[in-house]
Order: structure tokens, then C-alpha cells, then sequence
């Protein structure tokens, strides 16, 4: 089974996140891991997922600062955000 966790700043929105995996059942077990840039690290050092789910506005930085604060990243990354502007909006056109 993949690990996947989840690293953003609304609590709710981990809860929510891990919760939807889970139902799937698409052999992936996600855990609610981290809320700032520092928690985020740590539960990547912890945790060792295959995927992060990772949020790219936090409060004590980005996404990328959590990315920056990695070695040997051996996990693929989803971006999430609540952030309009950083949204990635894809048309059938």
C-alpha cells in the first residue's frame, strides 16, 4: 500500500482530503500530516510517503520552502490550494 500525506494549513482541509482517499480505496493510505512549513517537514522525514499532498500558501512560508527543506526527495508531489491565483485552470479546449 502507498502512504500519501497531506500538508496544509486548514486543518479541515487535511481532514477532508485524507478522508476522500481513503474512501477510494485505490490502495493508498493518506494520514493528515502537517499544517506549516516546519510540520511539513518533519512528517515527510517521518512518515517517508510515496505522494505529498502539498498545499503552496502557508502561513510561515510555501510549498516550496517545504520542498527546499528535503533531501534525497523520493516522493511524487501534488500542489493543492484554496488560492485562486495560484490555480491551474484546465479547459476541454
Amino acid at each position: 500500500m502507498k502512504k500519501a500525506i497531506i500538508i496544509d494549513d486548514e486543518n479541515r482541509t487535511r481532514d477532508l482530503i485524507a478522508k476522500m482517499i481513503n474512501s477510494f480505496e485505490l490502495g493508498i493510505e493518506a494520514i493528515a500530516a502537517g499544517e506549516n512549513v516546519s510540520s511539513g517537514i518533519k512528517a515527510i522525514q517521518e512518515h517517508n510517503p510515496d505522494i505529498v499532498f502539498l498545499d503552496i500558501q502557508m502561513p510561515d512560508g510555501t510549498g516550496f520552502d517545504v520542498l527546499k527543506g528535503i533531501d534525497g526527495k523520493n516522493f511524487e508531489v501534488i500542489f493543492i490550494t484554496a488560492h485562486e491565483e495560484f490555480a491551474i485552470i484546465v479547459t476541454g479546449k
